[in-house]
């Protein structure tokens, strides 16, 4: 999907879903592996939307350092995008820091999502720059792992993530949307959104939590509509 396409028709949309309204969407439709647990912001409540653009990562000397990990992948992006490191959840070797994040925010990147830790948080967010990553960590990434590829499939968490996939991410975690299933998804977030939306306001209308309950089928309202 063009840049153009998907910030018309869905990036406001998505932008008002949380990830939870997106991964009961995802199980409402039978969409495993969609959600990713432990990937928060480093800095603030900060949401980032947009198409993936993948790096991968493993051990320095397994395969030859050609760049400098990011440079590819953010000179490639277009306003929107999100960088996705696949750094397998490796909590004590920094993939992210400052310049990569000054040079994405310079494209109009959206932010960058990491398997993984990154550093120099605080510079980022000075120049507003959002960080999803699993730690913090202050050590260089030289010497220690390189890229190994750049727009290729990738995982964070169980959750596989193809270049052009959907990424959104929040303070609850992150999600991955096929692209080919990007608007019923939406569309099913968009419905449980209102009904919760709905459930909400009687509770502060005075009714009960009972009575909500079954007004509502709490229990079932994953279950697809007839």
């Amino acid at each position: 999907m063009k840049v153009n396409e998907f910030d018309r028709e869905y990036r406001s949309r998505l932008m008002a879903l949380a990830t939870s309204n997106l991964s009961d969407s995802l199980d409402r439709l039978g969409i495993k592996l969609g959600a990713v647990i432990g990937i928060t912001p480093r800095w603030g409540n900060t949401k980032v939307v947009g198409r993936a653009v993948t790096i991968k990562m493993t051990a320095a000397g397994a395969v030859p350092s050609v760049a400098h990990l990011g440079v590819d992948a953010i000179a490639n992006s277009e306003p929107g995008d999100v960088i996705v490191i696949d750094n397998r959840g490796d909590l004590y070797n920094n993939c992210w820091g400052e310049i990569l994040a000054m040079g994405a925010k310079m494209k109009g990147v959206s932010g960058v999502v990491v398997d993984g830790a990154a550093r120099d948080v605080d510079a980022c967010e000075t120049f507003g720059f959002p960080v999803h990553a699993r730690g913090t960590v202050p050590t260089t990434a030289r010497g220690r792992i390189v890229q190994e590829s750049w727009n290729v499939p990738v995982r964070l968490g169980d959750a596989p993530v193809r270049p052009g996939d959907v990424i959104v991410a929040d303070v609850n975690g992150v999600v991955v949307i096929p692209i080919e299933r990007l608007a019923e998804v939406v569309q099913s977030a968009e419905d449980i959104l209102a009904k919760e939306l709905a459930m909400i306001k009687a509770l502060e209308s005075g009714q009960s939590m009972q009575d909500v309950d079954r007004q509502f089928n709490y229990e079932n309202m994953l279950r697809q509509p007839d």
